[in-house]
């Protein structure tokens, strides 16, 4: 959703409160007193009284406050789309509650990621709300700057869960100057309040110099707040009773949510209704999927292939209408990565009270009916009469409707899964178990009495795959007696086969020093000063220019242009030693402008030059001596602090470096950023577990200097950093204006007298006043809002300055290599072999699984359950082989307990691919490693893992099953199980890799698997495959593993069965005539096997290196 959608929707649900009582209230006693009321404030109070409308001037007004209305059309954005930048993003999120009526809000870190201008503007309008409006905030702030920190009227100072002060801002210093500790002139007050209490820094403002300086606990500081008048005087004003008489009845609201039970529904349908159009592709992929699939079926199960008189062709029949079922079935799959996905917000807006969660729930299953509706008509419509179903009206009608509520229940189904589960692995797992009980328990995969519990008609599918075959059989009853088969007890015989600060501005840093304090304490002692030399290098832009297609939003709004330019010739240079500050409000084109430079952007058109000491600059070459701290801290979840900052220098450090220095550097850069009390610790996933955002965004910087660059570029370093953390020294500063375009580049001077300076000399510009943040000033002063005021071009101005003159000869004088100066080459691509390579990658994939117990614990636990399922619902088949029958359900038992298991494999992988997918990008951008080093880790890692559920599967289905228990069909069994999950677990994989997002790749699956489904030689044996279409049964994976299964099980089996008709025919000949299957082939499968995996891992390989679906 765009940001104006988003807050529209936040507003229209949180309702307008007790606006409409006010207006109402005002306007009867203007009436009175006979007032006329100004016509533009009559308009706002009431426009802002109207309930339940879908965009409101609230949603302009909270845009235009926070700073939003130049990204209201703009998408939101995820980890792949690039969208809102961070900043923007966080204003997003204090702007849902802005727009609401609600009279009490606590708002946590709202700061993080803005600038100080942004945020002492939105702190300001929120102060005005609590004098104008009496309501009652509480906002806790990281680096807050001191024109911030003075708009509060009250502090709570909180350290190690003890309140140190609680009251007046003004009297917060006299209270720690009353225990011997004062705040120097140049310190702000907030990070004064921070350190004080901290044993490392409390020191520096000892200020009694007749009195030894002690260290002063926080629980002591507790103690003499109580007995501080201020701490004093609230004790006794929490002990006097509230006057209720004081107190407005509708300040007390008297209803759970907002809206009527029908208002919220029709607030959450419409919300459901736009995401639908705007996934629109999904779901035009997926009918078009469907279409795909129905003609294949037909084509299959061709009317013309398809009689009716004898018993083989009621095999055929039931095998078109279990395909059927199962294609409805599989193709609600796609639910549950759309049902996980949306789980987060949701639960916000549960939280919040936006909306009654049954609401949700309803108006999912609203807005999928008529989808259910269209595939289910797709499918009947494109193969029930080409198939040679009875052409019957009302028989059609019947099997749409049976269609129409099967395709409801599977959507119903995993979305309750998904729901319940809560995360993509574990939902797919049972997901699929799930299916595979329905499947099997729907009367195809084994007859009902051969079941050893008969309750066909309990599974979901029974219903509608029996109501399919009685209609089919009642027509054929009609024109022939001769239809059905009577078996030994007088019994139908149907059988067939069913089956998830920059210092209180933002900052990017540039330096060729390291280590350096990357947490802004340069002096803090550390046990050794370990460095490893590099090359000091100089970076210059000139002129750069970067272009993106303009969005569909903007020319909706009447934009023409086909490009949209978001840097504006664009010029600096970065040297070494020099530490360089790029500043701007947020969307100015900061991270745009560091992406250009780092070679990140994935789309676009860049002009301009860019290069390195002088020569052009080469990705390659410049991905190998600098490094980037992005924006997201994107790290691999299931690895220690330790392993994940290790592994970067492993493959990003010269080859030369060995071992022990490589080690003893990592504790270096792991003690300067003060990771080393956190090196066991697990990364977690952002939000859900693992390292806090503070620790995470450490690791990002940790990771980057441990590989020793000469230029590192840092993304909003300081975002989610309290101010003792954040304190970087700057020497000079690069500012930007939105819009991409420079308007100061120069030194930023003690106390930033030179920046100062340089704009309180432009006419108009109103000077500092003293204790203002120059940081904050200079973000006011230069804000569009101002330009537009003084009637200046910022921008234009420092184009037409001295400064700027003198850039441009330092740009020139840069961009001329050095004498004796060579342009930098490297004899390889990256740091390390192709052999190291793999080695790494090999090394971080085994600790990332080990300690992944949510996928390998599940993967065995579900194998497990797999494994007791089949065995008793088949239990012994393969040793009572009397009849046709029974062969074809130990058929029948061998095609499902491969195909679900591979499948579920196969589904289950791509989350944890898809996470790791977006961590690769960042390595992959960085010259860590090669493509392909990186997909031989990944399969090799999951042919390990697949090795061993193989094993504790086969041991468990072969024995309850009853296969002959010899040694070579053991092995045989063995070597396909093993290879099949190989197999579908590298085909998931792939799926991830050629697309860009899980969700379509599990959209694919759902088309690939049904596909694999009908041509695995069971629903409709090769021989009885038209001719046409029996090319694919030799491409299909699955064919070939069930083939090597029966070919080596009956291996020189020379027992015969009974057959309908009461004759005996050997089982190899009913193998071979009815299935197509001979042992002499066996060579050729064993072979094809190993085909797939190969293919599969080599098209994986290859799309990850070739294929980058990020949107930069």
């Amino acid at each position: 959703m765009t940001v104006r959608e988003t807050l529209d929707f936040s507003r229209w649900c949180l309702g307008i409160g007790s606006r409409y009582d006010m207006l109402t209230e005002i306007s009867r006693r203007e009436r009175n007193a006979g007032i006329k009321p100004d016509p533009e404030i009559d308009a706002f109070m009431k426009a802002t009284a109207m309930q339940g409308q879908e965009t409101n001037i609230i949603t302009d007004l909270i845009l235009k406050v926070l700073g939003l209305d130049i990204c209201a059309d703009t998408i939101v954005g995820d980890e792949m789309i690039r969208g809102i930048s961070g900043g923007q993003m966080k204003r997003v999120t204090t702007g849902e509650m802005l727009t609401g009526p609600a009279r009490a809000l606590l708002m946590d870190e709202i700061s993080t990621g803005l600038d100080s201008s942004s945020t002492f503007h939105i702190v300001k309008f929120i102060r005005h709300l609590v004098h104008i409006m009496n309501e009652t905030v509480m906002i806790s702030l990281l680096q807050p700057p001191p024109e911030t920190y003075n708009l509060f009227d009250d502090i709570v100072l909180l350290s190690e869960g003890y309140i140190v002060y609680h009251g007046p801002r003004e009297n917060i210093l006299e209270f720690f100057e009353a225990s011997g500790f004062r705040c120097p002139q140049r310190k702000a007050v907030a990070d004064f309040l921070q350190e004080v209490t901290s044993k490392k820094d409390q020191q520096q403002y000892w200020f009694l110099d007749k009195e030894p300086y002690r260290y002063v606990s926080v629980p002591e500081f507790a103690e003499r707040f109580k007995s501080f008048y201020i701490g004093q005087q609230m004790m006794k004003e929490q002990h006097i009773p509230f006057e209720k008489s004081k107190i407005h009845p509708a300040a007390l609201t008297t209803m759970k949510n907002a809206l009527s039970n029908w208002e919220s529904l029709k607030a959450v349908l419409c919300r459901e209704k736009l995401l639908m159009k705007r996934n629109s592709f999904l779901y035009i992929f997926k009918v078009t999927q469907l279409i795909i699939l129905a003609f294949l079926s037909m084509t299959v199960f061709l009317r013309t292939k398809m009689p009716h008189g004898q018993f083989s062709d009621g095999t055929k029949f039931l095998g078109a209408l279990t395909f059927n079922l199962i294609t409805v079935m599989f193709n609600g799959l796609s639910e549950l990565n759309l049902t996980v996905k949306k789980l987060p917000v949701f639960y916000k807006h549960r939280d919040f009270l936006f909306f009654p969660p049954w609401t949700f729930g309803v108006a999912n299953i609203l807005i999928k009916v008529p989808v259910s509706l269209v595939e289910a008509m797709v499918w009947v419509v494109i193969t029930y009469y080409v198939m040679g179903f009875a052409p019957a009206a009302g028989r059609f009608f019947r099997q749409f409707l049976a269609f129409f509520v099967t395709h409801l229940m599977a959507m119903a189904l995993f979305r309750f899964l998904g729901a319940i589960l809560q995360t993509m692995v574990i939902a797919i797992s049972f997901g699929m178990l799930v299916l595979l009980i329905v499947f099997v328990f729907g009367g195809f995969v084994i007859r009902k009495t051969k079941m050893q519990y008969r309750s066909t008609n309990f599974w979901p599918v029974g219903g509608p795959f029996w109501a399919l075959i009685l209609q089919k059989l009642a027509l054929l009853a009609i024109r022939s007696a001769n239809a059905l088969v009577i078996d030994d007890h007088n019994e139908t015989e149907l059988y067939t086969e069913t089956r998830n600060e920059e210092h209180r501005s933002r900052t990017s840093t540039t330096t060729s020093s390291i280590p350096t304090s990357a947490n802004g304490e340069g002096n803090r002692p550390t046990q050794s000063q370990f460095v490893l030399p590099f090359q000091p290098l100089s970076l210059c832009f000139n002129h750069l220019n970067y272009y993106v297609d303009m969005p569909s939003e903007m020319k909706q709004q009447g934009l023409m242009e086909s490009r949209l330019q978001l840097l504006s010739d664009i010029s600096g240079a970065f040297r070494p030693g020099l530490l360089t500050a790029l500043v701007g409000v947020s969307g100015a084109g900061k991270t745009t402008l560091m992406d250009v430079l780092a070679g990140r952007k994935t789309s676009g058109t860049i002009e301009g030059s860019i290069t390195l000491s002088g020569y052009s600059k080469k990705q390659e070459t410049f991905a190998r001596i600098s490094g980037y701290c992005e924006q997201a801290d994107i790290h691999s979840p299931n690895v220690t602090v330790y392993e994940s900052i290790l592994y970067s220098a492993w493959l990003r450090l010269p080859s030369d470096v060995d071992s022990n220095t490589r080690k003893m550097f990592v504790e270096e850069v792991m003690a300067l950023v003060e990771l080393d009390v956190l090196c066991n610790a697990m990364v977690g996933l952002p939000g859900v577990s693992g390292l806090s955002t503070e620790q995470r965004k450490r690791l990002t910087i940790a990771v980057e200097l441990v590989a020793n660059p000469s230029i590192i570029f840092m993304d909003e370093p300081t975002s989610g950093l309290d101010a003792r953390a954040a304190a970087i020294v700057m020497r000079t500063l690069l500012l930007l204006k939105r819009g991409g375009r420079v308007i100061y580049a120069g030194e930023l001077g003690d106390h930033s007298h030179k920046l100062v300076e340089y704009f309180e000399t432009i006419s108009g510009v109103p000077s500092i006043t003293e204790g203002y943040n120059p940081a904050t000033w200079m973000l006011e002063v230069s804000s569009t809002l101002e330009e537009a005021r003084m009637n200046v071009d910022f921008a234009e101005i420092y184009a037409n300055s001295l400064l700027y003159r003198k850039n441009q000869e330092l740009i020139e004088e840069l961009s001329i290599p050095p004498p004796g100066y060579r342009d930098l080459l490297f004899a390889t691509k990256y740091s390390q072999s192709f052999y190291i390579q793999c080695v790494a990658n090999l090394w971080k994939q085994y600790k990332s699984y080990w300690k992944n117990p949510s996928y390998n614990s599940l993967r065995y636990l579900t194998t497990f359950l797999y494994g007791l399922f089949f065995g008793t619902v088949f239990w012994q088949k393969g040793t009572k082989l009397d009849s046709q029958q029974d062969l074809y359900n130990l058929l029948g038992a061998t095609y499902a307990a491969i195909f679900f298991i591979g499948a579920t494999n196969c589904m289950s992988v791509q989350p944890v691919v898809s996470i790791e997918r977006a961590v690769y990008y960042r390595e992959s951008a960085a010259g860590m490693y090669s493509p392909l080093s990186y997909a031989f880790a990944q399969a090799s890692v999951e042919f390990i893992y697949n090795i061993i559920q193989g094993i504790l599967y086969t041991v468990i289905i072969y024995a309850m099953i009853g296969y002959d228990w010899k040694a070579s069909k053991f092995f045989y069994f063995l070597f396909f199980i093993v290879s099949s999950f190989n197999y579908f677990t590298f085909f998931g994989m792939m799926l991830v890799a050629c697309t860009p997002s899980a969700l379509l790749a599990n959209i694919l699956i759902t088309f690939a698997l049904p596909l694999w489904n009908l041509f695995a030689g069971f629903l409709i044996f090769r021989k009885a495959i038209p001719i046409w279409w029996r090319w694919y049964y030799w491409a299909n994976p699955v064919s070939w593993t069930i083939y090597g299964v029966i070919a080596s099980q009956f291996e020189g089996n020379g027992g015969s069965v009974s057959v309908p008709g009461g004759s005996h025919v050997a089982m190899s000949q009913i193998l071979e005539d009815n299935v197509g299957v001979r042992h002499d082939f066996l060579g050729y499968v064993i072979l094809a096997h190993f085909g797939f995996m190969a293919a599969f891992v080599l098209i994986f390989g290859y799309s990850i290196k070739f294929l980058n679906f990020q949107k930069r």
